[in-house]
């Protein structure tokens, strides 16, 4: 069975079901994609038995096959080959031949019956559409605050709530907390679940900048992401994510509006100075004046002062500037709004005019 496809036509489908692959693993065949011929049309799968994602593009192809390769291996092959060559893909029993130009390599096989495939839910407790934008929109307001290893399992994720008519997604590690939000055309039953992390920086990578529909189908144990070309079916964290209203606080009566991008300058520049490990900033809020002040363990020290609008009672707060840097690079507005209660109360950043975004930053002493 031979089959011969542009360089160009698979260097995108490798590059993105190569993402979940890992490089070793105790299973040797997910290390391999599954690559499957049907009715002229190539699919790609590849799984890490968490999450699977599976890709297809169409090409001429004259008799049905399936094959499992060394992702990584093939990835690199076709990116290195010359741009506009031809590839062609010989495929034997427990061999598959790739040529193109002058190049030629011999990689092994294994049994594609043996490839672990995830079953897709024949139900489901949610389902709802989203554009491409939209969903990738919401994502990148709320990853970055999402836990990385942590042993309370359940933050390593996002919470998908769907409420109505409505779609919430949170993300917390502990000392932080991204909420979002949107609007969805059906209504529907109210329904939780944690998306994992991996899945979450896949989606993120997948997702185009278009306005093509995203297809979510969600179930106390599975998410399945349907757009384009691609199926995305993931696991669920199974625990209890924690209770964000309680989190997020409604009396910070003391606020000013401020630019983002100017705010971002200054706590850039204000950072370079600040402790390496504790990453610490102090804001000092005085009637129309903010002071962002950080200093290190060499006694130096860095001051940015900017102009406000607030007439409230003095404030002098410390937090970690990095949680801050977060949420200024990924909000794509013009203005926010900071809300405070006090020296020891967190910090509450909003959108002016608009109920779907709240972050919540816990303060650190300095």
């Amino acid at each position: 069975m031979n089959i011969k496809i542009g360089r160009d036509l698979l260097i995108k489908p490798l590059s993105n079901v190569s993402g979940i692959v890992e490089k070793r693993h105790a299973l040797p065949i997910l290390s391999n994609l599954l690559i499957e011929g049907k009715e002229n049309i190539l699919k790609f799968t590849a799984t890490d038995l968490e999450v699977q994602i599976s890709l297809h593009i169409q090409t001429q192809i004259t008799e049905n096959f399936s094959t499992t390769i060394a992702a990584r291996k093939l990835f690199d092959i076709t990116r290195a080959l010359p741009d506009q060559s031809e590839m062609s893909i010989q495929i034997e029993e427990n061999k598959v031949l790739v040529s193109a130009v002058k190049s030629k390599f011999n990689l092994q096989s294994l049994p594609p019956k043996d490839y672990p495939l995830m079953k897709k839910n024949e139900t489901t407790d949610a389902e709802i559409e989203l554009t491409q934008n939209q969903l990738r929109g919401l994502l990148k307001q709320v990853e970055f605050a999402m836990a990385q290893q942590d042993i309370r399992y359940y933050l390593n994720g996002l919470l998908f709530e769907i409420d109505g008519k409505k779609i919430n997604i949170v993300g917390t590690d502990g000392h932080r907390l991204s909420f979002t939000s949107s609007s969805l055309k059906e209504a529907n039953n109210k329904f939780q679940t944690i998306v994992p992390r991996k899945t979450v920086l896949e989606l993120v990578k997948l997702l185009e900048e278009n306005d093509e529909s995203v297809s979510i189908s969600l179930t106390s144990n599975q998410a399945v992401f349907a757009f384009s070309n691609i199926e995305l079916i993931s696991k669920v964290i199974d625990g209890k994510f924690p209770d964000y209203h309680r989190v997020i606080p409604q009396n910070h009566e003391n606020s000013f509006q401020i630019n983002r991008l100017e705010l971002l300058s200054s706590m850039q520049r204000a950072s370079i100075l600040s402790n390496e490990k504790y990453r610490g900033i102090r804001m000092v809020i005085r009637a129309n004046s903010l002071k962002l002040i950080s200093s290190n363990s060499e006694q130096e020290k860095a001051e940015e002062e900017m102009e406000i609008n607030y007439s409230g009672p003095s404030i002098d707060i410390g937090f970690n500037v990095t949680y801050l840097i977060d949420v200024l690079t990924n909000i794509q507005f013009e203005k926010l709004t900071l809300a405070f209660h006090d020296s020891s109360s967190s910090c509450l950043i909003t959108i002016p005019n608009n109920n779907d975004y709240k972050y919540v930053v816990m303060p650190m002493r300095i």
